[in-house]
């Protein structure tokens, strides 16, 4: 399987458990509970897979920043976490920094 499509599998897998994290209240709620383990279990299994094609800095690199936007954007629709303009920026900011990593920079491996 594309490097690529696993390390957007992997971001989307720890979204979702960062999501019913919240919804786990604590691990006091056994549906939320299962979702979480099972998105982390999925989320590091295709980030172990993913590493043996993309290098670990950029790895690391696209699956926290992008997954900090993503489980931001989550919690606005979800759970109405509000994002004041500071926050709008700095993701912007962060995508930014994602692009630059891949598109420019030598330590990216396509």
């Amino acid at each position: 399987m594309n490097p690529w499509l696993l390390l957007a599998l992997a971001i989307v897998a720890e979204v979702v458990g960062t999501s019913a994290l919240k919804a786990s209240d604590g691990f006091t709620r056994l549906l939320p509970s299962v979702v979480v383990v099972v998105g982390y279990v999925v989320s590091f299994y295709c980030l172990s897979l993913v590493l043996r094609h993309i290098p670990v800095g950029i790895t690391y690199a696209v699956w926290s920043g992008l997954g900090i936007v993503l489980i931001t954007l989550t919690a606005f629709v979800l759970y109405g976490q509000r994002i004041d303009l500071a926050g709008w920026i700095g993701m912007g900011l962060i995508i930014a920094g994602v692009l630059v990593l891949n598109l420019f920079s030598r330590a990216s491996a396509h």
